[in-house]
């Protein structure tokens, strides 16, 4: 059939299963907003305040399905505006296409009206990306994009369309959206036996997962192969949710603010088995003190991550699921009691925990978030103090149900992640914890929420400064608060400001009411804004500072 340019994008959409999309209009995409138009029965399209917000939201969409979230943008300053949204999809491995206009092939080149090369900015930034300025390779190139942000290590993928493109006509065929085969090819015998030999001589495996678990979907294989091999389990931020929290083998979250049993476990096992992970500094510290009296097995989809960031003694490459099954069969049931008992009485005596004086705390905040949802919502973060209490106290008992910026650690990200998320999940409790920092970052996308009436409950933790970074003026230079403090007195009333939205607002300042509050907003199935009244000086522990071993905390004592 003869469709124009933009009509061959919407049908390269459903062929690929996408019903959602999000974006923001502007001169290069008046076509495809046109097309859009016309198939407005098969693709809802939700206006987002700011394009950034529409990166975030494809995203939360994403990890929380493990389908390709879609964002659109026009050219120029919206597709600049995407930039943030597609590094943080980049540096957490989260598939998603970033659709983008540009101007007509003949304005490229010569600083035509908002005109960029944005191939050019987002290319250190995407798994791969496209411009495409011929009608007749339109089609297999977006079937090429969603290919390869699913395929092996997910990740976002950018399709630049010229706006000429858009408009031209062509004759279109459909064709099957093609099914993604698990990386096989680089998993070698040697490499299991080596593994297998590996397992069965350690006496004190810990097993540390990441993103990678979540990703691959392999948390039932994951699950028996801990069991197996009878060992603890560590995660870093972006594997919370890989293990059940109330499992008796997790011993919290590993790195900077990891639990004290995570660190000490990693320091005194013999073997660390690393599943789904790149070895990040915040997880790491000192790179070359970490797990210094273990040998590193490293299972990952991803041969760029084989040494990258610490030495393995071996590694398997591929699919984990693929990965672990094979290990799984091969693997007879071992017994390491002893050191079981040595984390198990760690863990006992270093609990993850705060002092509760009755005064209105952020972990207390997060502690009954979990159990008023029995550890079931979707929780988004943004970044910052308040994602670290998330972090240790949030609790996630399934994949999927814990979303945060791991990598790139952008402020803004949680309120367009929370979006889409409900969006995706119709009927699940999403929860956006937040600072006042991020919160001034993106409450204007409150008016996408309130518009399509999504059901996020934002809670602002509100200690009036820059948390995050108030912490390390506190104990680096010497509480010179430079920049970090929001004045009292004139700062943003965000109850006023969530109500100019038209969404619901509450104002908490006591510990005793923020249970009735949370149990109100979950009720009331609407956008709502709870504005969390806090001291500026609650600080996450553990605290581990960068560039040293993981086992030299900062205590308490400090403050």
């Amino acid at each position: 059939m003869i469709l124009n340019g933009s009509e061959i994008l919407v049908e390269c959409l459903l062929e690929q299963g996408v019903d959602t999309i999000f974006g923001y209009p502007g001169g290069a995409v008046l076509n495809i907003y046109d097309a859009l138009h016309k198939y407005r029965d098969k693709i809802t399209h939700y206006l987002t305040a700011h394009e950034q917000g529409a990166a975030h939201a494809a995203d939360g969409y994403a990890r929380s399905t493990g389908r390709v979230g879609v964002c659109l943008a026009t050219s120029g300053p919206g597709a600049t505006n995407l930039v943030t949204g597609v590094a943080t999809a980049y540096m957490d491995s989260v598939p998603l296409v970033a659709i983008t206009g540009n101007v007509a092939t003949p304005l490229l080149g010569k600083d035509s009206f908002q005109e960029v090369d944005i191939v050019g900015v987002t290319m250190p930034i995407t798994k791969h990306n496209f411009i495409v300025k011929d009608i007749n390779k339109l089609a297999e190139t977006l079937r090429r994009a969603f290919y390869i942000a699913k395929e092996g290590r997910p990740g976002p993928v950018l399709v630049d369309i010229t706006k000429d493109v858009t408009g031209a006509v062509a004759e279109f065929t459909h064709k099957a959206s093609e099914t993604i085969p698990r990386k096989t090819k680089l998993i070698r015998e040697n490499d299991i036996e080596k593994a297998l030999e590996l397992i069965n001589q350690s006496e004190k495996p810990l097993v540390l997962a990441g993103g990678g678990l979540i990703s691959s979907g392999a948390h039932r294989e994951f699950a028996e192969f801990v069991e197996k091999i009878d060992a603890p389990v560590a995660l870093s931020s972006m594997g919370l949710g890989g293990f059940p929290s109330s499992g008796p083998r997790l011993t919290g979250m590993i790195g900077m603010h990891g639990s004290r049993t995570s660190n000490l476990s990693a320091m005194m096992c013999d073997l660390l088995i690393a599943v789904g992970v790149r070895f990040s500094d915040r997880v790491t510290g000192k790179a070359s003190d970490f797990a210094r009296n273990a040998k590193i097995l490293h299972l990952d989809v991803d041969p760029a991550e084989i040494n990258k960031n610490a030495k393995a003694c071996s590694a398997i490459v591929g699919d984990l699921t693929e990965v672990l099954s094979i290990l799984n069969s091969r693997l007879k049931n071992q017994h390491h009691s002893p050191w079981m008992e040595e984390v198990y009485a760690l863990k006992q005596a270093n609990p993850v925990t705060y002092r509760n004086d009755g005064q209105l705390k952020p972990q207390y905040v997060v502690e009954k978030i979990r159990e008023l949802t029995k550890g079931n919502a979707i929780i988004v973060t943004d970044v910052g103090q308040h994602q670290m209490f998330a972090c240790q106290y949030a609790s996630p008992e399934r994949p999927r149900h814990f979303i945060t910026s791991g990598g790139l650690g952008a402020m803004g990200f949680g309120l367009g992640a929370s979006i889409g998320a409900s969006i995706a999940n119709p009927g699940k409790v999403v929860f956006n914890i937040t600072g006042d920092g991020c919160f001034r970052m993106n409450n204007i996308e409150l008016a996408t929420a309130v518009e399509y009436n999504v059901p996020v409950i934002v809670v602002i933790m509100n200690n009036h400064v820059l948390g995050m970074v108030r912490q390390w003026q506190n104990f680096f230079y010497d509480k010179r608060y430079s920049h970090t403090t929001f004045n009292e007195k004139r700062t943003t009333d965000f109850v006023k400001l969530a109500e100019a939205y038209k969404a619901i607002a509450f104002n908490v300042t006591k510990q005793e009411d923020i249970v009735p509050v949370l149990q109100e907003a979950i009720a009331l199935c609407k956008t709502v804004v709870i504005n969390v009244e806090l001291g500026p000086d609650d600080k996450v522990f553990p605290m581990v500072p960068a560039g040293v071993s993981i086992d030299e905390f900062v205590g308490e004592e400090m403050e």
